[in-house]
């Protein structure tokens, strides 16, 4: 397991940019997929962005691609997501999720596979 803690939310006018970082404890960061979800009032937690082990494949939801970036420094056990052209349809509570694979190249896209979360931190875009 790993222990995961999420900074860099907050307030900001459409069209601005934000990245998100997540610390995980542990020496074994890199046998996790990372991914990004959220969760918006009223709506179910949606998968956002998710990268695989080595950082050598990411995938994304429709609605944040070409915008948002995944990325993840292994030495450092931190995992980002950078957020730019946000939206106010961008507004939610950001969730970082770890599961463990075996496989390099494997991603997740649901939240029932990812075993370990964060705490959420709060992304709020106002027009």
């Amino acid at each position: 397991q790993v222990r995961l803690v999420e900074s860099g939310g907050g307030l900001v006018q459409a069209g601005a940019s934000l990245r998100l970082s997540c610390s995980a404890s542990g020496r074994t960061f890199s046998s996790y997929v990372m991914g990004w979800f959220r969760q918006a009032p009223g709506k179910e937690r949606e998968f956002v962005a998710a990268i695989s082990r080595s950082g050598s494949s990411t995938y994304y939801s429709n609605s944040v691609k070409d915008r948002f970036t995944t990325s993840r420094d292994n030495a450092k056990g931190t995992h980002y997501l950078q957020m730019n052209s946000l939206k106010p349809e961008d507004t939610a509570v950001y969730y970082c999720a770890a599961a463990r694979t075996l496989y390099e190249d494997t991603i997740y896209w649901s939240p029932r596979d990812y075993a370990d979360w964060g705490q959420g931190t709060q992304v709020t875009v106002s027009s």
